[in-house]
């Protein structure tokens, strides 16, 4: 594992460039990707060779900011301009993106078929809670497990709030590990926030004969008060002065 302090500054270096490209663009779903920054930050530090696909692709702004933070050279102030790759959901046209996403339900799909088509390499697929409301994904939960697909990861941020109200409300998915369990998938429930878990449950799916799937706990909004388990910030960018305050928070944390 790379140090922890080195990840924990990763994931707020991705929280705080998620805030100024959505402040800047005037875009939306920021509460989403400030719940899965420590996720990118373990796998961009340690298991930078997988192929992940973010299928929440809503997210992009971090998949960006943690793109920018391994490497890569993009400008992370042309996100959501005019002409620009950087677009609202991630873009396979960006570098190191590995699928353009954001039609939920599609990502997981595809992961299937990268895993099926190599098995030499391990494929991530970071899905969201809401998502898996979409019967696509279990069809493809289905299959995965048919086909003892060990090199496929399906992380899932389960963050309990999607467009407007809770998941628990919209329509549960519980007893999500259950269920999984019952599809034939090795399946580990942590703390979505902690790096040492999320590293743990990683090197842990080195050594399986299934699929596996990582439940992360998470809090839309992490890091910043006013936006934690807010619904409102699936939609809202913060203004000038709320956006001085969130950084001040993360910096702070």
């Amino acid at each position: 594992m790379a140090e922890l302090k080195a990840i924990q500054d990763m994931a707020k270096n991705i929280r705080i460039d998620s805030l100024k490209m959505v402040h800047r663009a005037k875009a939306s779903h920021i509460g989403s990707a400030l719940s899965c920054a420590d996720i990118l930050a373990v796998l961009y530090s340690d298991f930078a060779e997988d192929k992940l696909i973010l299928s929440k692709g809503h997210a992009t702004v971090a998949l960006y900011a943690a793109l920018k933070h391994s490497g890569y050279n993009l400008n992370l102030e042309e996100y959501g301009q005019n002409g620009s790759p950087l677009m609202h959901h991630a873009s396979h046209k960006v570098p190191g993106v590995e699928w353009s996403t954001g039609s939920l339900g599609h990502g997981l799909p595809v992961g299937v078929g990268k895993a099926l088509a190599s098995d030499q390499n391990k494929v991530r697929v970071l899905v969201s809670d809401g998502e898996l409301q979409e019967g696509s994904n279990w069809e493809a939960i289905m299959f995965a497990a048919h086909h003892k697909l060990n090199n496929l990861t399906m992380i899932v941020d389960y963050n309990n709030l999607q467009s407007i109200t809770t998941v628990d409300q919209t329509l549960s998915l519980e007893p999500l590990d259950a269920k999984l369990r019952a599809f034939g998938w090795d399946v580990q429930e942590i703390d979505g926030h902690d790096p040492r878990y999320i590293f743990k449950a990683l090197i842990r799916t080195l050594d399986t004969e299934k699929p596996t799937a990582i439940i992360c706990r998470t809090t839309k909004g992490k890091g910043v008060s006013f936006m934690e388990n807010k619904v409102e910030w699936h939609y809202k960018y913060p203004d000038e002065k709320q956006l001085i305050q969130a950084i001040t928070e993360i910096e702070n944390a």
